[in-house]
């Protein structure tokens, strides 16, 4: 297993950024260099406004039926994790994470090690085959039944020249009607550009670059789905709790694939 630790990742930055411990002195120095740009409070408030919905997410899809969940680029875990939260309210939901940092995996495998219906495996969603193939995941999901897919902070590390929509589009074509695509992004209509460049800059040193991306362009991946209310929102605004940290930096959307 190939874990560098000369060189930052998004995931494990993230881990920082939400106080973990599963980072080098790399990640926390580039973390920290994002944290000179937005502030300490702004960055740990961005990052767990993410968190948040995506917990907010898990709860409404369990509870609107969803038994089966893809969390790709899942990073490293932490408390209320997809399957936590699914299997409060279904007890045999099955959840597969997927990312492309091997510390990922073995730290997940180790977590996950006596949940007969959760596993962690390594792919990257810049190969969107290679996970819908794996063996593992096949072992787990049915796609003739409906499933949610969950792309949480994740296309903003992925290029226009390594497209995205085609990234979404084959998903979407596996997925069963009825099935549930949910979806966060950081963009440009909130932050500075000075603080987008800035960020952008960090982020070039790391094992993928970040990408901000305007509304209209995050509303655009939805694409070949059906919205939910209310929509593509600020990611507090998605259906809001009493917790919810409000932050700019984000929006966020869930949405289902009709018949036809």
């Amino acid at each position: 297993m190939d874990i560098r630790s000369d060189q930052p990742t998004p995931a494990r930055m993230y881990d920082y950024y939400l106080g973990g411990k599963d980072n080098f002195p790399v990640d926390r120095e580039a973390a920290e260099k994002v944290k000179e740009v937005i502030g300490a409070e702004m960055t740990y408030d961005a990052a767990w406004e993410n968190r948040l919905f995506l917990r907010r997410a898990v709860r409404w899809l369990a509870e609107a039926g969803i038994d089966q969940f893809i969390d790709i680029g899942a990073g490293l875990p932490t408390q209320g994790n997809v399957h936590e939260i699914a299997q409060q309210v279904i007890p045999d939901a099955r959840v597969v994470y997927v990312d492309n940092d091997p510390i990922v995996l073995a730290h997940g495998r180790a977590l996950l090690a006596s949940n007969a219906t959760t596993t962690v495996i390594t792919a990257d969603l810049r190969s969107p085959e290679t996970i819908l193939d794996h063996p593992e995941l096949r072992a787990l999901i049915d796609f003739s039944r409906p499933v949610a897919v969950l792309f949480i902070a994740v296309f903003h590390f992925v290029t226009d020249e390594e497209n995205p929509a085609r990234i979404i589009s084959v998903f979407r074509d596996a997925m069963a009607s009825g099935s549930y695509l949910a979806l966060t992004h950081v963009t440009t209509d909130g932050p500075s550009p000075d603080q987008v460049d800035r960020i952008e800059q960090v982020y070039k040193s790391a094992a993928s670059p970040a990408v901000f991306r305007s509304r209209q362009q995050i509303e655009g991946l939805f694409t070949g789905f059906e919205l939910v209310d209310p929509g593509v929102v600020r990611t507090w605004q998605w259906h809001p709790g009493e917790d919810d940290i409000r932050t700019d930096w984000a929006f966020a959307g869930v949405a289902t694939k009709t018949a036809g």
